[in-house]
């Protein structure tokens, strides 16, 4: 068995990539970094090693690596071949490497679908991939794969540059997948869990997690923190953050009938997570691509959204959508263009272009007050 994988950083090698192989699959990394793909191709083996007095150490064996910019025949016959493709490269990413995919389905004479699942920080990202090879592939072709939406959970840190391929992770992860795509024949990965209704996953998964990650990093920054763990620390920032997280509670409770008890012990879980000083991260590194974190969709506004629908004002919230439009890191590309819109654009504006939300919806006027305040 063979899985094919597009991104061959942290994530990829030390929780998908760990996934596939202990389910027996023989793993191709992926990635445009040649020095990274060089080093893949030259190991036998790596480690993952978990966090913590009791953490495992696992061994990664059974794999290689392709450069899809210097050779992206080979990725295509790869793909041709293989029984799953999964990506870790950012949402983003996904419309360059939906290309490729399409020409390994056009290539593809095995009779089994190719499984292909998207495990990104972001609802429904597999279906957004599917539309990108879409536009590159016939039906006939589209059809010779499986589209599985996928919620993918697992903290890791900022690795040491001396660790080389070798990861270190949280012991907790948490991999769920759409089953109903397969049709009764999904894949077997025994590190996966296989649900019929994935949106209570996914939602409670972005919008606690990466709602929570969001918003210690943005909070964080504006008290003076320089790390998630010392943010955390920071008694206001706390407060906000436990608000915050008790505003998309009730959202998520309300949305998907989850046992409301189950939900507030996975908060408490979630920020043991974060205080977990072996998976400290830096907060401009959490803050980044702050365009994206505000789009409508996403981790801030979409909690917010629906509360406010519902006639709650999303206070705590807001907060955090006030420092995250204030998030101003050079370095960060997201972060120049949010503080060229900042300087050019009125409040409303903003409200509309960054967050998506027009002038009739509810959470307009809040929204707008928030983004006003950052401007004086």
């Amino acid at each position: 068995m063979t899985a094919v994988h597009f991104g061959a950083g942290n994530i990829g090698r030390g929780f998908i990539g760990l996934a596939l192989h202990s389910a027996g699959h023989r793993v191709i990394f992926v990635d445009v970094d040649d020095s990274l793909i060089s080093s893949i191709v030259a190991a036998d083996s790596y480690h993952v090693v978990e966090t913590g007095a009791n953490g495992i150490v696992h061994t990664v064996d059974n794999f290689t690596g392709v450069n899809s910019a210097s050779n992206p025949a080979q990725v295509v016959q790869s793909i041709a071949e293989a029984d799953i493709v999964t990506t870790a490269v950012g949402p983003r990413i996904l419309e360059f490497i939906a290309p490729l995919i399409a020409r390994g389905l056009a290539a593809r004479t095995a009779p089994t679908p190719l499984a292909v699942m998207a495990c990104e920080n972001a609802i429904g990202a597999t279906d957004t991939l599917k539309s990108f090879v879409a536009a590159s592939a016939s039906a006939a072709e589209m059809d010779r794969a499986r589209f599985a939406n996928t919620a993918v959970d697992r903290i890791v840190p900022v690795q040491d540059s001396t660790e080389g391929l070798d990861v270190t992770v949280e012991a907790f992860s948490e991999w769920v997948i759409d089953r109903t795509p397969f049709q009764g024949a999904e894949p077997v990965i025994p590190d996966a869990h296989f649900v019929d209704n994935l949106a209570p996953y996914i939602e409670r998964k972005l919008l606690t997690v990466n709602t929570g990650h969001a918003s210690i990093a943005y909070l964080g920054l504006r008290a003076g923190a320089r790390h998630i763990a010392e943010a955390l620390a920071i008694a206001s920032v706390a407060v906000v953050v436990d608000a915050v997280l008790d505003e998309t509670t009730r959202m998520l409770v309300a949305r998907h009938g989850l046992d409301e008890a189950d939900q507030r012990t996975y908060v408490a879980q979630t920020l043991d997570r974060f205080r977990n000083p072996d998976l400290d991260d830096e907060l401009v590194r959490v803050g980044r691509q702050p365009l994206r974190k505000l789009s409508r969709h996403e981790r801030l506004i979409e909690p917010a959204a629906v509360l406010a629908e519902s006639g709650v004002t999303p206070e705590a919230l807001l907060q955090v959508i006030e420092a995250a439009i204030r998030f101003d890191v050079p370095s960060d590309d997201e972060s120049v263009q949010l503080q060229l819109m900042r300087a050019t654009l009125s409040p409303e504006e903003i409200a509309t272009t960054v967050c998506g939300i027009e002038s009739g919806h509810p959470l307009f006027p809040a929204l707008v007050d928030a983004i006003a305040r950052t401007l004086g």
